[in-house]
């Protein structure tokens, strides 16, 4: 079965819900069994569900005053299933380092609302926080795994299983030199919310870490599409700021037309072997030109496959666009970030600035063999809209994600443990990127072994406690299946009690405040 049929909208007992407080209790299973897997003891489990009946789960979370914001517009990717291995041992899913769905969320609760439950990506969230990955000893990228048992099940044979992907950062002035074009949207939608404001200082703080070998070029969009900036050296610092700060609101929105020109500039100002990047500033919208999704994505591969990446950064939430945002940065061979204040915009641009720019892999699959004499059945948690069929893990013209230079992504899978296992491999992950330099194709492997698994969720390493926690919550917000029963005052109550440790970080710090208000939302 690939990864398409994978994607079954499944619901589960309260009891499984692997990744939640605690300190919580939990309700039994309702409706009829699933009937995929004939005799699987995961079947306890596992309720197929109605799209109608799915809808309804947890109706308490609707925002508590109706649409906070108008016309945002998200799409349910559904939620994965249970798998037994007797029937496929194979996880296949394209890499995600975006992180724009934690920050959409935030910024719905930091407004006092809860957030759309379609806005909701689990492995964005997850992905949102260091990890402390130790970077590749050699080589391009260090794969790591761990685990514990789920904080919710008391039953030992239910284990969370964290896999995680470090890639390597270069040497301190080793980043190349940036020829970046901005395609900035300036239309009436623009103005709502102060948007373009925090573009403009999101900009700012950007040029403020960029050398003088580094080139900046900015194309405006309104009703049509106007350039404010050729390619100019940031050596010329002034220029370059005074073009930032002309920025105003005009005209409706031709998203078409300015990254048609957008790109244009970007093949002009073209650095062999550097780094060469479209950068779209936009809350999503396009109402003139080409307005739909297919048509304006129909240019941006083509622009990817000559070397042309594309960063999408997303502003403002009413009539916001977030499926467009995402699609746009996936053909790009960029990646999608939701920038909701000041702070984020220095995170991407400032302490996370070569991650942001520098790409050290194009494509990057991977794929988890499952040992079926250890794993009954798992569960991949998140990336609904990442999966890959399993017979196309080393096609590598499937279009996959992309990874910068340090960066890490995280997966999650629930499993469940045979009890009379003795065999101490439990998967077999494997990696499997494009070079972006040489264009080969590059694949390691590394197993999953029961012994480094915590015997208990609280002796968990403080990152993998915390991914839990996270994922915790984005399961219920989204209204997940596998959530019914609980809710977010019991994901607070696990966030509080997190390792203390873990309170030198202020994302992990201003998450369980996060977490709290929203518990406070949802009454």
């Amino acid at each position: 079965m690939g990864g398409t049929a994978k994607r079954t909208r499944l619901a589960g007992a309260a009891a499984v819900v692997a990744l939640l407080a605690g300190a919580c209790s939990g309700g039994g299973a309702t409706g009829d069994l699933a009937t995929d897997s004939v005799e699987s003891p995961a079947q306890e489990w596992a309720v197929e569900v109605e799209e109608e009946a799915f809808d309804e789960a947890l109706p308490g979370l609707n925002p508590p005053n109706g649409e906070p914001y108008p016309d945002p517009y998200f799409r349910n990717p559904g939620v994965n299933p249970f798998i037994d291995t007797r029937d496929d041992v194979l996880s296949t899913f394209a890499v995600d380092v975006d992180t724009a769905s934690y920050t959409v969320a935030r910024r719905w609760v930091v407004d006092g609302n809860l957030p759309h439950r379609d806005s909701v990506r689990v492995e964005e969230f997850v992905n949102y926080f260091d990890q402390r990955y130790a970077p590749p000893v050699e080589g391009a990228f260090a794969i790591h795994s761990d685990g514990a048992p789920t904080p919710f099940v008391q039953n030992d044979r239910y284990q969370l299983m964290r896999i995680g992907l470090q890639s390597a950062a270069p040497f301190a002035g080793e980043r190349k030199d940036a020829a970046l074009t901005f395609v900035i949207d300036v239309s009436g939608s623009m103005d709502m919310e102060n948007r373009l404001g925090l573009v403009r200082q999101s900009l700012r703080l950007l040029i403020d870490e960029l050398g003088a070998r580094d080139t900046v070029a900015i194309v405006v969009y309104g009703s049509t599409a106007r350039l404010v900036l050729p390619p100019t050296s940031i050596a010329e610092r002034e220029t370059v700021i005074a073009a930032v700060e002309s920025l105003r609101p005009e005209g409706s929105t031709n998203a078409e037309a300015g990254l048609h020109m957008g790109y244009e500039l970007a093949y002009e100002a073209f650095r062999p072997g550097g780094i060469n990047r479209v950068i779209l500033a936009s809350d999503g919208v396009a109402n003139t030109g080409v307005t739909g999704a297919d048509g304006i994505l129909s240019q941006i591969r083509e622009h990817a496959d000559a070397g042309i990446q594309m960063v999408s950064l997303g502003f403002g939430m009413g009539n916001f666009n977030d499926v467009l945002l995402e699609q746009l940065a996936n053909d790009g061979d960029g990646f999608y970030a939701y920038i909701d204040d000041l702070r984020e915009a220095e995170r991407l641009f400032v302490n996370d600035l070569t991650a942001t720019l520098q790409t050290v892999a194009l494509d990057a699959k991977a794929q988890v063999e499952f040992n079926g004499e250890t794993v009954e059945s798992y569960r991949l948690v998140g990336f609904e809209n990442r999966a890959v069929d399993d017979e196309r893990f080393r096609d590598d013209t499937v279009d996959a994600g992309q990874i910068g230079a340090g960066h890490s992504s995280t997966a999650l899978y629930e499993v469940a443990l045979r009890p009379e296992a003795v065999d101490d491999r439990l998967a077999t992950v494997r990696l499997r990127w494009t070079d972006p330099d040489t264009r080969e194709s590059v694949e390691i492997a590394h197993d999953v072994r029961r012994g480094d698994f915590a015997s208990s969720f609280d002796a968990a390493a403080p990152q993998l406690q915390l991914s839990a926690v996270v994922a915790a919550y984005a399961e219920v917000l989204r209204e997940s299946p596998w959530a019914l029963g609980y809710g977010l005052s019991d994901v607070a109550a696990r966030a509080a009690a997190l390792p203390p440790g873990l309170l030198e970080d202020p994302r992990a710090r201003e998450f369980i405040e996060l977490v709290g208000a929203a518990a406070r939302l949802s009454g």
